[in-house]
Parts: C-alpha cells; structure tokens; sequence
C-alpha cells in the first residue's frame, strides 16, 4: 500500500510539474516531451512521469505522436469555448435530475461530508492551501454530481467530456503571481458548490441547473476577455494559464 501510495504522489507531482511547464509557455504547441527530461529534472523514475503523460493525454493537454511518445497540442478559442460550454450543459443537466429524482439519504450524507472537506480546504487560504487535496476534492464533487444524476448516460458522456481540451474540472493550476486573486476565485466556486448540493436537496431542478451551468460558465467567461484583450484568434498556452489561474476552480 505505501508503494502504491507513493507511486501516485510521483505521477500528480509529475503532471502538476508537466501542466506548470506546458501552460508557462516553456512547451510550444507541436513539442515533444520526453520522459528521461522530466524524470530526471524531478528526480523520479521514468514510470510515474510515463502514467503523468498519459493523465494528461486524457485530459486533452498533450496528445500521442506519430512516431510515439506524446507532443503539445495546440488549441484555438473554439476549442476552449465549446468544451466548457458542453461540459457546462451536460453538468447542468446533472444536477437537474439529481433534483428532480432526489438524492438517497447516503448520497446526501456522503455530499455534506465532502463539502465539509472542501470548506476546511478554502479556510486555508491563501498561505496554507493544500492544492493537491483541494484538487482531487474538486474532481471528486463533478464526479458525485454525474453520480447523483441517476443517469449512466450522463455519467459516461461527462467521462467523455472531461477528455477533450481543458474540460476536466480538474485542468487548472495555483496562482503564483495573483494569489489573492486566485483564493477569490476558490471561494466564490466553493459558495457554488454549496449553492448547487443545497438545490439538489431542495429539489429545485431549475435552480440547480442554472447554478451548475453558471458554475462552468466561469472560465469561458474568462477567456473571453483574454481572447478580447489579446484580439488573438487563437490562444496561447502562456495566455491560457492565465485563463487557468483567473478563472480558479470551475
């Protein structure tokens, strides 16, 4: 079991160093990155840099190359744009069901306590967040929100969203250079989870889903204001850290 565990601190501390890199512009759109280069600047073995490449494979940020390996993906705004909006959608839906089919008394105990957990995360800011926590906190609320659906099939197509670019809840990074800006924006999205599980469990349907698309809306409402003030067609992956870090924790 400590292996285990210890394997799966290498690959998120090699996926957190890789997304750092890719979204500081340190990777250009088209690049190779290669496995001994990352394991050897992190000071870890080749696997848990390997299983980090294909995480973020699935997550839309790199992509397989031809001749093997993996290679920076390039995007434009209609890439961005129309995968939060579709995530935004199917997740609105989710919520709605959840809403209108009721939740199980286990399902809402289970809710609470993960709340509970993120709100200790957000009392942490800014000094003493734990990001890799609230990361996998924040994961595992979209993914009890696909669950309280009481759809399969909204559950397999939000899997099936999360892998397109940038779509996944999870595809942001900490602010190093607005902190305070950043803990804002994990609270706001914090005061949303809040207000989505409270709709749910009031059965108010068309609350919840409005709250649950606005909640998704945040980071393309983001981009477009980058994309404005850059009047770039196309985003960059050092403009689209930024979108990432202002955008906080959708």
């Amino acid at each position: 079991m400590q292996n285990s565990n210890r394997a799966n601190s290498q690959t998120m501390r090699a996926a957190i160093a890789l997304r750092h890199r890719i979204l500081d512009g340190n990777y250009s759109g088209g690049s190779r990155i290669y496995e001994a280069e990352i394991a050897g600047d992190l000071g870890i073995s080749r696997t848990p840099v390997r299983a980090a490449m294909s995480w973020l494979a699935e997550e839309g940020l790199i992509e397989r190359g031809e001749s093997g390996g993996f290679v920076v993906r390039t995007f434009a705004y209609e890439d961005f744009a129309d995968t939060i909006q579709l995530r935004g959608i199917l997740e609105g839906t989710a919520a709605r069901f959840a809403a209108e089919r009721g939740l199980s008394d286990r399902q809402a105990r289970d809710a609470e306590a993960l709340m509970a957990k993120l709100d200790r995360c957000v009392a942490a800011l800014p000094e003493n967040l734990d990001f890799d926590d609230y990361s996998a906190l924040n994961m595992k609320f979209h993914d009890m929100l696909a669950q309280m659906s009481g759809s399969s099939v909204i559950a397999t197509e939000l899997e099936r969203i999360k892998r397109l670019p940038f779509a996944s809840p999870s595809a942001f990074l900490p602010q190093d250079r607005r902190p305070s800006e950043f803990a804002e924006g994990l609270r706001a999205a914090q005061a949303q989870h809040r207000e989505i599980l409270a709709s749910i469990k009031a059965r108010e349907g068309t609350r919840a889903e409005a709250i649950t698309r606005e909640h998704a809306r945040t980071a393309l409402a983001n981009l477009r204001r980058l994309t404005k003030s850059t009047e770039a067609e196309s985003v960059g992956v050092t403009a689209l850290a930024l979108l990432r870090q202002d955008a906080g924790a959708a």
